[in-house]
């Protein structure tokens, strides 16, 4: 009898129990009844574990399919189910195959188990699996998972025969972990082995590419896609839009939008949140527009994407309207990250006051990366009473031990106002957790290659012509006028240290790099992984006029496009 629903199978499993097991078809019918119970999207696990309780002959097969149940489930619980399954398998025959450890590392890098994880590893070595490849590819998922990524590149380099599965979950665990120029090196070995990609390989390259504005990789892979025929899914159309929005080609992101068969809500919301980032914030909310006449439902992503449109617009009306709106409308429960746009749109527009009492009065509560943002505009808004005051939300001693950035917003608050011994005792106190405030870098495409600066960065191999390319913008630009704002620098230094300082910042190491490098007339695309401070703003504006180059600068907020000593953003960031 075969089986459809749960109504079925109980009525199936009803017939077994009343004929006994003596029947001819028993066995046969049991075991179609736990394969269905475990695989079918109609069954159900927890009817399959009772099951299996009653198989009087169990064999790995019956083992392996629960467990690859258990794997499959987005569910953690049921995850646990299978370490515990797991357990009982090894105090009762039959012993683990090679089948059976690829779903349980599954399981075990979805629930975080790092100890436990290493565990398998040996225990896998010294069944004698170590050397099977489907194991060998969940190993380096999992370490490349738990973050471990020496452990994957290793097991990686001892591989004597790898598959797709192998190069892109490595390339997909550097990705994760903010190693993306890795990620693309390693890629470009991947075809030299000719290995053929698939689409998991290339949204993860892409997502890679985005990351480190590598361009020139991302539409090699995009060719890549054509001319080998990969599936232009939704999830490939909307790697591809990220990452030439966040390559700064907002046009070519938009092509490829348009050109999209199924486009689904993440093409929709990779669109309307690049257009927000590049300033085309209008175009955003058309677009959203569009997409609710194409009646695609928005999700959470895509509210953030329109907060963000009004925000770096400073549509404040606008942006409290939908806001307001969200949870009536489609649906969606406002998240802390929607409360922190309206936060960050009413602090940019000067309205501190507004605020901080709707952050008082907000029905979640306030994270660390809220208050930063609310302390941070009243630092740019010189309310440095303020500040002062809303950093009892961010004592020290309620900080997160792993967080840096609400240390080191301290530091920067004390120093505004000239307390110079509060920002050392903060500084201090960083110094004993072992916290380490992340460097400002800023990483730039030269002839397909990604160069990365960090401030007065002299390890490049032409340092020497990119800082004699520094003092000559420099005395183009004083002769324009441009005199350095030193109030960025918050150290307790002379003004003509704190000028140094400002003139070895890494974007503009990666714009003079470039300048020496590139055409006179091509564009200039520049990604920071920190918010653009006053003085290098200025200092773009300044060049893109003198040297009449477009300059493209993506940091932490937003784009920045400069033409002509003017800026996208309308000094607005």
């Amino acid at each position: 009898m075969e089986v459809t629903t749960m109504s079925e199978a109980l009525q199936l499993h009803a017939q077994l129990l009343k004929l006994g097991r003596r029947h001819k078809d028993a066995s046969r019918n049991l075991s179609n009844l736990f394969t269905f119970a475990a695989l079918s999207p109609a069954g159900d696990l927890s009817y399959a574990r009772l099951l299996l309780n009653s198989i009087p002959t169990l064999n790995s097969y019956y083992y392996n399919t629960l467990l690859r149940a258990y794997s499959h489930s987005p569910h953690p619980t049921h995850h646990f189910h299978a370490l515990s399954l797991f357990l009982s398998m090894l105090h009762h025959l039959p012993l683990p195959d090679n089948f059976t450890f690829p779903f349980i590392l599954k399981c075990c890098t979805r629930l975080k188990l790092t100890p436990y994880g290493k565990q398998l590893h040996a225990f896998i070595v010294k069944m004698g699996f170590g050397s099977d490849l489907y194991i060998q590819n969940a190993l380096i998922h999992m370490y490349s998972e738990f973050g471990h990524l020496g452990a994957a590149r290793a097991l990686f380099d001892r591989m004597p025969h790898r598959d797709v599965v192998s190069w892109t979950s490595l390339i997909d665990g550097l990705v994760n972990h903010d190693r993306p120029v890795e990620a693309i090196q390693l890629f470009e070995r991947m075809l030299e082995a000719g290995v053929e990609v698939n689409e998991a390989t290339v949204v993860s390259v892409l997502r890679a590419c985005a990351d480190s504005g590598a361009l020139s990789m991302g539409r090699k892979v995009h060719w890549i896609v054509k001319e080998r025929g990969i599936c232009a899914n939704s999830n490939v159309s909307t790697a591809l839009v990220d990452m030439y929005a966040k390559s700064g080609c907002i046009e070519s992101a938009r092509k490829v939008f348009d050109d999209a068969v199924d486009k689904d809500v993440f093409v929709w919301t990779a669109m309307i949140s690049g257009l927000a980032s590049h300033g085309q914030c209008k175009e955003a909310m058309d677009l959203f527009v569009h997409m609710e006449k194409s009646e695609v439902k928005p999700d959470e992503k895509t509210v953030t994407a329109i907060l963000s449109a009004c925000r770096n617009a400073g549509l404040l009306h606008d942006g409290y309207v939908f806001f307001s709106n969200v949870q009536k409308r489609y649906g969606i429960k406002p998240t802390i990250q929607h409360f922190g746009c309206l936060v960050d749109l009413l602090a940019r527009a000067g309205r501190l006051k507004e605020a901080e009492d709707f952050v008082n009065t907000m029905p979640v509560e306030p994270d660390a990366v809220l208050w930063r943002t609310l302390i941070w505009a009243c630092k740019v808004h010189r309310d440095a009473e303020r500040a002062e005051r809303l950093m009892k939300h961010l004592e020290v001693k309620e900080m997160n031990a792993d967080d840096s950035g609400s240390y080191i917003l301290a530091s920067n608050v004390y120093a505004s106002v000239g307390k110079w011994g509060s920002k050392a005792e903060v500084r201090g106190l960083m110094n004993k957790k072992g916290l380490v405030k992340p460097p400002g870098s800023s990483r730039i495409e030269v002839d397909g290659g990604v160069h990365e600066f960090v401030m007065g960065d002299y390890h490049h191999p032409e340092a020497e012509k990119i800082f004699v390319k520094l003092d000559h913008m420099v005395d183009k630009l004083r002769k324009e006028g441009y005199s350095p704002k030193v109030s960025e620098v918050l150290l307790e230094i002379d003004d003509e240290e704190k000028a140094v300082q400002l003139l070895h910042h890494s974007e503009k190491l990666a714009l003079a790099y470039g300048l020496i490098r590139t055409n006179q007339g091509s564009t200039i695309r520049i990604v920071k992984n920190l918010r653009s401070c006053e003085d290098c703003h200025e200092f773009m504006k300044l060049i893109s006029k003198l040297y009449q180059r477009d300059i493209i600068v993506r940091d932490r907020i937003r784009f920045h496009h400069f033409i002509n000593g003017d800026c996208s953003c309308k000094d607005h960031w």
